[in-house]
C-alpha cells in the first residue's frame, strides 16, 4: 500500500512540472497542493493500516471503512484549506493534480512487490 503512495507522490510531481511548464509557478504550486491534499492522508491512512496488522494480525473491515470514511473527509478539508490559504489558485492545474494522485493508484497493481 506504501507503494500506491509513492505512485501519488510521483504523479503529483509530475503534474507539478507539467502544470508549471503550462501555467507558470502559480500552477505549479496549485497542482501540488491538490496532489498533496490526496497523497496526505493516502499515507496516513496505509501507515494505520500497516501498523494494525501489524499490531493484531489482521485489519477488520470496520477499521478499513472508518479509516477510508477519514481519508475522504481529510482530501476535501485539505483542498479547501488550499484554496483558503493560497489566493492564486489556478483551478485547472488543482483538478489536474487531484485527478492524476487520484488516479496514480491504477498503476499500483504493475509494481511488481
Amino acid at each position: 500500500m506504501l507503494k500506491a503512495v509513492l505512485l501519488q507522490l510521483g504523479a503529483t510531481l509530475l503534474a507539478a512540472v507539467i502544470s508549471g511548464a503550462l501555467f507558470g509557478i502559480d500552477g505549479a504550486v496549485s497542482a501540488a497542493g491538490g496532489g498533496l491534499a490526496c497523497v496526505l492522508p493516502s499515507w496516513l491512512f496505509a501507515v494505520r493500516l500497516a501498523a494494525m496488522t501489524r499490531r493484531t494480525g489482521t485489519a477488520t473491515v470496520t477499521a478499513f471503512v472508518a479509516g477510508e470514511f477519514i481519508k475522504i473527509a481529510s482530501i476535501v478539508g485539505l483542498l479547501v484549506l488550499v484554496w483558503a490559504v493560497y489566493p492564486d489558485l489556478h483551478w485547472g492545474a488543482l483538478l489536474i493534480g487531484l485527478i492524476l494522485a487520484l488516479k496514480a493508484n491504477l498503476f499500483a497493481f504493475l509494481v511488481k512487490t
